[in-house]
């Protein structure tokens, strides 16, 4: 479309189509989040809901579980108590595998040069830990994953430890403190 200015009666004026507007956001800068509190109870898949005390990726038998909770616990009783210097490493030798034991030896010998005594002689600690609780969770048939809550006095701590069965034996395959 053109039409003629009446100052200049030989110039063309093009007039363009206007764009629609875009509304204004009420808050400029930020997303839109429904901060709102959510009432309805969410569906959890049967495949996705805990079984029993644990939550296993794999199906185990309660016998065969019982069985390895309990030998977790020990190693794990027996794992703080090297680290802390009141058990002798060479103890947990046939339950974990080279890389674990190394680590193991490491720490209780760090603990024991910072107070000047050897390790696994015991007397190291004022407070001696004690295993409140143990968690499993079996990834497959032959791994399992375990959570361990220490209490040192008024302290706690965590210890997550990965069980392999390796020649027909549950190891400690990685173990990590927090």
């Amino acid at each position: 479309m053109t039409a003629v200015s009446p100052t200049q009666p030989d110039a063309e004026v093009v007039v363009l189509p206007v764009a629609p507007l875009t509304p204004v956001a009420s808050v400029q800068g930020t997303l839109a989040l429904d901060l709102g509190p959510r009432l309805d109870v969410p569906e959890v898949p049967v495949s996705e809901r805990p079984r029993g005390a644990a939550t296993d990726v794999v199906d185990v038998d309660l016998v065969r579980r019982r069985r390895f909770e309990q030998h977790a616990a020990r190693i794990g009783a027996a794992v703080v108590e090297i680290v802390g210097g009141d058990r002798p490493v060479s103890q947990v030798l046939r339950w974990t595998t080279p890389e674990v034991y190394q680590d193991l030896a490491r720490r209780a010998h760090l603990v024991a040069a910072a107070v000047g005594r050897r390790p696994g002689a015991g007397g190291i600690q004022s407070v001696r830990p004690q295993l409140v609780a143990a968690h499993t969770s079996f990834v497959s048939q032959r791994c399992a994953e375990v959570s361990l809550h220490v209490r040192y006095g008024e302290r706690s701590r965590a210890v997550a430890a990965r069980f392999e069965l390796i020649r027909d034996r549950w190891q400690v395959s990685a173990l990590e403190f927090a």
